[in-house]
């Protein structure tokens, strides 16, 4: 293992350290974890397979579905032969869900074209093929306007690989240049940036742009921060929590931000999830302020002060051993009239 580079140990030690903690992980956020593209994960996994380390699952079009761990104690001691230990979520990007004898999911790795390099030719085909398209947009003249500069040779390359390859029509990159410009994003590096991103999570619509936060959205980032997770790279399922608080459940910043101070004064593990039941449990009820908030706070703690004032009081004396003691003795007991009724009979 002394010639492995340091993405194919990262990788291996961020599965581990995945497994041991029994949280679930994919080949996306592995990438989004340390910035590596899929197939860098995909090939630091394949490196470690022929080491012996670990084994990989493929389905018959040669798709992967799953990885073992192997126990590197057993390893030494028994050889390559060793039974593998299995992962209990597949590492790799779910697509579609079927059923066997239970649930399965089947999986398949989207594929990002590389960026080629174009040609004088090109170039002029690509702009004539849009002057006779039906919007007919000149979208050279509108990353300009746009970014408020002449483009160069790259820039160029750039929005023709975006259109051509990852295919961006004309309205989805008019919204990738809106949305990089409000988040005064202009540098072609980024843009491509966020353009291979959604090309990955499957938005393919100006709508889908607009309605979803992204990974590069400083509204993510401020969340990520009020959840004690500073300079971590948000990953596809922490960003798909932040969308469900904003799409689904329709809840304003500040909702969302008092929710994760909570959850940081509750716990140090899984904050995601404890934030979102904590967000869920307030969709249920209603709420749409802090104030709301406030008003449920006052309620529980009512709640709370009329159960204890309903219990029955167990007081005992200072030095009592006597369990008949520890209740409330009656007061109301006329001994003499007692002693007469247990004369009579």
């Amino acid at each position: 293992m002394t010639d492995a580079n340091d993405a194919q140990l990262k990788v291996y030690l961020y599965l581990v350290r995945m497994m041991g903690a029994n949280l679930e992980t994919s080949v996306t956020d592995i990438a989004d974890r340390f910035n590596y593209t899929e197939k860098d994960v995909l090939r630091a996994l394949k490196y470690w397979k022929s080491k012996e380390i670990l084994d990989l699952d493929m389905d018959e079009n040669g798709t992967l579905t799953g990885v073992h761990l192997k126990n590197l104690c057993q390893l030494e001691k028994m050889g390559p032969t060793v039974e593998s230990t299995h992962i209990p979520q597949a590492l790799v990007i779910p697509q579609t869900i079927v059923s066997s004898l239970g649930k399965q999911t089947v999986f398949e790795e989207k594929v990002i074209p590389e960026k080629p390099s174009y040609s004088a030719d090109q170039v002029r085909a690509f702009k004539a093929s849009h002057e006779h398209s039906e919007n007919g947009i000149d979208i050279f003249a509108l990353a300009e306007v746009y970014r408020n500069k002449p483009l160069s040779q790259a820039d160029i390359n750039t929005i023709i690989y975006i259109c051509e390859e990852l295919g961006f029509n004309d309205d989805m990159f008019d919204q990738l240049l809106q949305y990089c410009t409000e988040r005064n994003k202009s540098d072609f590096r980024y843009i491509e940036k966020v353009a291979i991103g959604w090309k990955e999570n499957g938005i393919d619509t100006p709508e889908k742009a607009a309605n979803a936060p992204g990974k590069y959205d400083r509204k993510v980032y401020e969340i990520m921060r009020q959840l004690g997770k500073t300079g971590n790279t948000p990953t596809k399922t922490e960003v798909s929590y932040i969308n469900r608080w904003v799409g689904e459940y329709g809840f304003k910043d500040d909702i969302i931000l008092e929710a994760c101070d909570r959850t940081v004064l509750a716990t140090d593990n899984n904050r995601f999830k404890y934030a979102d039941k904590i967000l869920k449990n307030w969709k249920e009820k209603n709420v749409s302020s802090v104030s709301d908030i406030e008003n449920l706070d006052k309620e529980r703690e009512r709640n709370k002060s009329n159960k204890q004032n309903t219990k029955p009081s167990y007081v005992a004396g200072e030095n009592s051993t006597n369990m008949f003691n520890r209740f409330t003795q009656r007061n109301d007991i006329d001994f003499d009239e007692l002693e007469k009724r247990i004369v009579k009979n």
